[in-house]
């Protein structure tokens, strides 16, 4: 498709459009040579690129739109590392910059195609009963429920559940809709009178005793087994096991933001983001100053304290769109719609957000980062901790310009709450791609927001 997607490009931008200033023959020998050894590059670059981007983990539970931006990403980052690549070289080398635009744009879309054509055939296949995996579920849990609902839910996944195990109900008896087919003494034997592909133990905490027998079973048939904990109920996160020395260790919540190479990606990106956002927006910022100036007394910028990384204060840099207030008057109020304090200048610069622009210079600092939860005061910090559970979470990572709560509306007077559910999430399922989507979907949907007042 790799390949493919660049002969398109070539086509188009050389034989269908023409160029002038293509030194060879568009049709002859020397410029097939001459384009051919980006592809060289090109084909082995992407294919890493997509490794690391998981797109080849198995189909059965990846969905569409993951699978959609981490190709997006994975392109976007591919392409940048080429071209970077091409002006390093420039003196030797010169590509057209509009084939590889349409490159871009072609590759996207025939992977994409290519994708869901294979997801398409892979379905119909598992909905006629083939290429199914049959697993045997050892535990009649609350975490045996929710993977039955998911399974049902997702046809397309292939799992066909051959029965359940279980001390606690009669073989013959419904366990949420499957079969219970036996005790957790005669594992052995079912396993070894079936043909099954995976085993999945589900047993209940207070029958954890009962696994290591359970998973001595399950050895001894040498069939693929998976373990999935009944922990919902006490910790309502999504641990990850590290290793350390042969010593397994549970971790109560998955940040990839703490592993030092994520770190230094993230950084890398907020320094080079933050500096190009500073120079295309210096005159909108030129535009604010001048109007803040014109429409009433004090300074420009306002500097508030909030809290940001491992829980450290800061001073966070905003456009005044306010009167001047005393720190008493401004210290526990929420902005409100209408609120009779905001000036002219100011309602227009929160409708739109450019009162939020002297923050890049808080990411090129390092206190923010161009993604990630919103800071809030010292105050409202201390009341939320006590109300809301795992709100402290927020504070693992940089606190951000914008965020993934920002642009599904939860922003300014609205649900505490849903707001940490979303930057729960976002920290819980970091990745280069989410911020890239996070950074696209603010254009359409942050800057301008009813709740921005």
């Amino acid at each position: 498709m790799i390949v493919l997607a660049y002969v398109m490009a070539y086509i188009l931008r050389f034989i269908i459009i023409g160029a002038e200033t293509f030194q060879y023959d568009p049709l002859s020998v020397e410029a097939f040579r001459y384009y051919s050894l980006p592809l060289l590059v090109l084909v082995p670059g992407l294919l890493i690129l997509y490794a690391l981007f998981g797109l080849y983990s198995p189909k059965r539970v990846m969905g569409r739109r993951r699978e959609f931006f981490r190709i997006v990403a994975a392109n976007v980052i591919g392409i940048l590392f080429f071209v970077t690549g091409l002006y390093l070289i420039k003196t030797r080398y010169f590509y057209s910059g509009y084939m590889i635009f349409y490159f871009a744009v072609y590759n996207v879309s025939l992977i994409v195609i290519e994708r869901s054509v294979i997801r398409i055939v892979l379905y119909q296949f598992r909905k006629k009963g083939f290429n199914q995996k049959h697993i045997l579920l050892v535990g009649c849990s609350s975490s045996a429920e929710k993977l039955i609902d998911r399974l049902r839910s997702h046809p397309q996944w292939g799992y066909h559940i051959h029965g359940i195990l279980d001390d606690y109900h009669q073989t013959g008896e419904d366990c949420h809709g499957v079969k219970v087919i036996g005790k957790l003494d005669e594992l052995a034997g079912i396993l070894e009178a079936n043909q099954l592909d995976e085993i999945m133990i589900t047993l209940q905490l207070s029958e954890y005793t009962k696994l290591a027998s359970v998973v001595s079973a399950t050895e001894k048939s040498g069939v693929h087994t998976k373990f999935i904990p009944d922990y919902s109920n006490v910790i309502p996160t999504s641990p990850y096991t590290e290793d350390l020395l042969g010593l397994p260790i549970i971790n109560i919540r998955h940040v990839p933001l703490m592993e030092g190479t994520n770190k230094f990606i993230k950084r890398v990106m907020d320094i080079a983001g933050s500096l190009v956002c500073i120079v295309f927006f210096s005159p909108v910022m030129l535009f604010c100053a001048i109007g803040i100036k014109l429409s009433s007394k004090g300074p420009v910028i306002f500097c508030q304290e909030r809290v940001g990384l491992h829980n450290r204060p800061f001073k966070m840099y905003k456009f005044r769109s306010m009167i001047i207030q005393t720190d008493e008057e401004e210290k526990d109020k929420w902005t409100t719609k209408g609120d009779p304090r905001i000036t002219r200048i100011g309602r227009f610069m929160r409708s739109t957000s450019m009162d939020e622009l002297p923050q890049l210079f808080n990411v090129l600092k390092g206190d923010m980062s161009l993604v990630g939860p919103r800071p809030e005061r010292p105050l409202f910090v201390e009341k939320f901790k006590e109300e809301i559970p795992r709100y402290m979470v927020k504070h693992q990572v940089r606190p951000g310009m914008t965020g993934w709560a920002q642009v599904n509306g939860y922003r300014g007077d609205t649900s505490i709450k849903k707001r940490i559910e979303c930057d729960l999430y976002y920290i819980e399922n970091w990745t280069i791609g989410f911020d890239i989507k996070i950074l696209f979907l603010t254009v359409f949907k942050g800057f301008v927001n009813k709740n921005a007042y």
